[in-house]
């Protein structure tokens, strides 16, 4: 057997010899410490401001980086590849839904072609920063503007561009904000009293500043200062440029820009000297009352350790434990934790196997609704490229209900939510889908199968229906009934404003999802009557099939 480290002796001599270890060579470091004071933190503020020009250029970054993100995923709408500039300005304006961030297409001239800061059809004259342009249409690659002055806004604006490959609707598409919206990220807060902080563009300008400072969007920053910060990062101080100042910078990693902070250095040490004259009266004061009062907790503390350690070993035998009540909160704690564990572990036995039967009846469910899906589209395609692209739309949509469904616990979601999350993707606008009716919450069952059926309806109406079509709309509806067998609900799909609707030649997938999965699925039955103006898909089914019960 090993033999302990340290001698035995009681727990009052251990807490003593503990105080002592930890505060006597504190208090002779404090010594020494006191004598390298003003040195290390000047070091300390040093790195400290370094850190904090990292913080903004971070901040800044990731402004940028959601602004680049954005760009390429317009620049793969396929409005622009058809040239469909309208239709790319309301899908634009939809998505973008902000009053600080504006989408401009351009030409390699500058010509501005759209600029959802205007209305659409507006007349527009060249971007107010051809250099910009021209650089990122050199470079292939996404790049952010000097800050310039907007030539129709009149104001302090800056550019993200992104140059378009052979894209017949414009050489370039860019994301422009207001300087003094970006100047809402350049934040003091955590900076000294009377420190400033600002982002400077590759030509030295003000892009946006905060703090005390009076940079104002599109100032030049001090030439002389700026020459000097050649280091991806660093820190910059000059008595003569700034007295008894310190400033720190950062470059923003893969833009132009860099990000400053600076301030005087003493509201950054004020405080300093008065909280280590306050460490160290405190600490002898403390110290000294510690020693006295050590050997009297030490009797109690032992007490309680033995009658916690009493539980635990009743516990671990399998026994419930009953807490006991003791003069240290935290053991009152540690002891009704162990109770609670004690009778909670039977509990925790039962909940584990009804879930482990739960998981194996969805995880089936699942599968046979997958197996069923794939056996269909399977008869009803002609290869395997056809067959892919069916599967994967059709468990996109199974894909979505599950999330909110695990989102929820499985506890089932409301009939209006399951309509928004099916349809979001589908629509061109909001104003293409009109909800009626008194929204419940479904079964997990019913949010599967009614998100497999929406999935199916949007998707033949973006290919034959009204959503095929801007001035389309869909308008849903549900009412309460009274059947031979108990409330029921009538779902109406309405299809209006696509184009003309003809019957289908065959039933394919489509038709076997909308009609005889949901018919089966619900107990009910579907009416399709394929009008003129639009589609109209009906579902007559009972309320007790659709609606979760309330506990």
């Amino acid at each position: 057997m090993r033999k302990p480290h340290f001698p035995k002796a009681t727990i009052g001599a251990y807490l003593i010899a503990i105080a002592l270890a930890i505060a006597l060579p504190i208090l002779a470091f404090v010594a020494l410490l006191l004598v390298q004071l003003e040195d290390n933190e000047r070091d300390a503020l040093k790195g400290d401001t370094v850190q904090a020009a990292q913080g903004l250029a971070r901040v800044i970054d990731r402004q940028l980086q959601d602004m680049a993100t954005t760009l390429r995923l317009l620049s793969s709408s396929p409005e622009l590849e058809h040239n469909d500039i309208a239709t790319f300005y309301a899908r634009t304006e939809t998505v973008l839904r902000t009053d600080s961030l504006f989408v401009l297409l351009m030409e390699k001239d500058g010509q501005i072609r759209l600029n959802t800061r205007w209305p659409f059809g507006k007349a527009l004259g060249k971007t107010g920063n051809i250099a910009a342009l021209q650089s990122a249409l050199a470079s292939g690659r996404i790049e952010t503007s000097d800050v310039f002055m907007a030539s129709t806004a009149r104001r302090w604006v800056y550019n993200v561009t992104l140059p378009l490959e052979h894209s017949p609707a414009g050489a370039a598409l860019a994301i422009t904000q207001d300087a003094n919206d970006l100047a809402k990220l350049v934040t003091t807060e955590a900076l000294p009293p009377g420190w400033s902080a600002a982002v400077i563009d590759k030509s030295g300008h003000v892009v946006a500043a905060g703090g005390p400072t009076t940079h104002a969007p599109g100032d030049v920053f001090t030439k002389e200062i700026l020459s000097k910060l050649i280091a991806s990062s660093g820190v910059y101080q000059d008595e003569k440029i700034l007295p008894r100042s310190l400033l720190g910078y950062a470059q923003i990693s893969g833009w132009s820009w860099k990000a400053v902070v600076w301030g005087p250095v003493a509201s950054a040490q004020s405080s300093l000297m008065s909280t280590w004259r306050f460490l160290i009266y405190g600490g002898v004061t403390l110290l000294l009352i510690a020693l006295i009062a050590v050997y009297a907790l030490a009797r109690q503390v032992r007490i309680t350790i033995q009658s916690i350690a009493d539980m635990a070993d009743r516990m671990g035998r399998g026994e419930i434990v009953a807490p006991i009540d003791t003069s240290v909160i935290e053991a009152n704690q540690v002891a009704v934790a162990l109770s609670n564990a004690s009778f909670d572990r039977s509990v925790t036995e039962d909940r584990l196997h009804f879930v482990m039967h739960e998981l194996v009846h969805r995880t089936k469910n699942l599968l046979a609704l997958a197996q069923a899906m794939t056996r269909q589209l399977a008869r009803q395609t002609d290869s395997v490229d056809t067959f892919q692209r069916a599967v994967a739309d059709r468990l996109e949509g199974l894909a979505r209900s599950i999330e909110v469904l695990t989102s929820e616990q499985w506890s089932g979601v409301s009939l209006r939510r399951v309509i928004d999350i099916h349809l979001a993707t589908f629509l061109q606008a909001p104003q293409q889908l009109d909800v009626q009716g008194n929204d419940f919450l479904l079964k997990p069952e019913a949010v599967q199968n009614l998100g497999l059926v929406l999935h199916e309806l949007a998707t033949n109406s973006v290919k034959y229906g009204a959503l095929s079509a801007p001035e389309g709309k869909i308008d849903i509806e549900w009412t309460n009934e009274i059947g031979d067998n108990g409330p029921m609900i009538r779902f109406i799909w309405s299809e209006s404003g696509g184009p003309e609707v003809k019957p289908p030649t065959e039933a394919g997938f489509g038709t076997t999802v909308t009609k005889v999965h949901a018919a089966a699925s619900f107990g009910g039955n579907v009416e399709v009557d394929f009008r003129a103006t639009g589609l109209i898909w009906t579902l007559i089914a009972p309320r007790n099939m659709m609606e979760r019960e309330r506990s």
